[in-house]
């Protein structure tokens, strides 16, 4: 099965406040096209979003919380199979158009899940994570195309599986032990890690004394927003940095940057490295923070729906035709592999084998 998505060229040659310009059309132009989650709860920024606090956080159902597990949120997912179950059954009972896998994915991160802005009105999403997604319908009803997609900010993705409004979010996202608690996780698809972005003209150099006094942007609900509140508690960031207020979507810490209401931007390093061949004026400063892992995210009782999807990975990395690699290459390996953000498909591990 030949997956969708062919390396695109026309974003090249974005820059300064004109990128922007273009960014805010695409997010305009193509606002209607897919449903949104909306806000739930208070508006409260906690690191899963709005409307979570009844979230599991226990340290018996989240061994990663466990002192005496010690175990990293990356490994905790079930073990493969190929069988359905209750929630695959559900996806598969459903009738004529609504007979589809419903995913929730960004529209806007480029080479990950965009629109092409040279596809015309009807400009299919196209990237990584969309390869997955396809992928993944193709595997569970036969048909990559059987995806309705819909578009998520970044603080709405765990709310959206909670709530029940989507199947899965593939979107970028990384799994750590809060988010364990309160979503299931699929093994890790892509391994990243927190790093800076700011014009190449700055004197900011990474993470460390040069965001003195710096406005840093970061998405609301996002491990980088997550690290830096710590950071400046612990003071691991340096005191004068100023937290830019956390914005909806990570993209959105691009606009401010081109439009110099801010003057860096912290993220993973896949995504700013994507941002830096959107916007050639910006570039990556220093070395990745952390280590972290995106993963397939669903609903905490959807067993059947990871021990699918974890297969899914199995067979998608062991693909040489049109699997992970070839997706990589097709995306990816041109911005990541001039990059310390370059990446392979990490290896999984099973924590709860039943």
């Amino acid at each position: 099965m030949r997956m969708r998505g062919r390396v695109r060229t026309g974003l090249k040659g974005w820059g300064g406040v004109g990128a922007m310009a273009v960014v805010c059309a695409l997010v305009l132009a193509f606002a209607l096209l897919l449903p949104q989650t909306r806000p739930d709860g208070d508006g409260s920024t906690g690191t899963g979003g709005p409307g979570v606090t009844h979230a599991r956080q226990a340290a018996d159902d989240n061994p990663c919380l466990d002192p005496a597990i010690k175990a990293h949120p990356e490994d905790q997912t079930l073990s493969p199979s190929s069988a359905d179950g209750t929630t695959i059954d559900k996806i598969k009972a459903r009738q004529g158009e609504k007979r589809k896998l419903v995913v929730g994915v960004d529209q806007n991160s480029y080479r990950w899940g965009y629109r092409n802005p040279n596809g015309g009105a009807h400009a299919d999403l196209e990237g990584f994570d969309i390869d997955l997604v396809h992928r993944i319908a193709q595997d569970i009803l036969g048909d990559p195309n059987a995806v309705q997609f819909k578009a998520i900010p970044t603080n709405q993705r765990i709310p959206a599986i909670q709530k029940g409004r989507v199947d899965m979010v593939v979107r970028t996202m990384t799994i750590n032990c809060t988010r364990v608690g309160q979503v299931a996780f699929s093994a890790p698809y892509f391994k990243t890690g927190q790093q800076v972005l700011a014009p190449k003209s700055s004197g900011i150099k990474g993470y460390d004394a040069t965001l003195a006094g710096k406005r840093i942007c970061t998405a609301e609900s996002s491990t980088a927003n997550s690290k830096l509140v710590d950071d400046k508690k612990t003071g691991d960031l340096v005191s004068s940095a100023i937290i830019y207020p956390p914005v909806p979507n990570q993209l959105d810490c691009l606009v401010r940057l081109q439009l110099g209401e801010v003057d860096a931007v912290v993220t993973d390093g896949a995504l700013a490295a994507s941002q830096a061949a959107q916007d050639p004026t910006v570039e990556l400063k220093g070395s990745p923070l952390t280590t972290e892992y995106y993963g397939v995210a669903m609903k905490s009782d959807a067993d059947d729906l990871v021990r699918r999807v974890n297969q899914i990975l199995v067979d998608y990395r062991k693909d040489t035709t049109d699997g992970w690699q070839a997706s990589y290459d097709r995306w990816l390996s041109a911005t990541l592999d001039k990059s310390s953000a370059k990446s392979e498909p990490p290896p999984p591990k099973y924590l709860r084998k039943s």
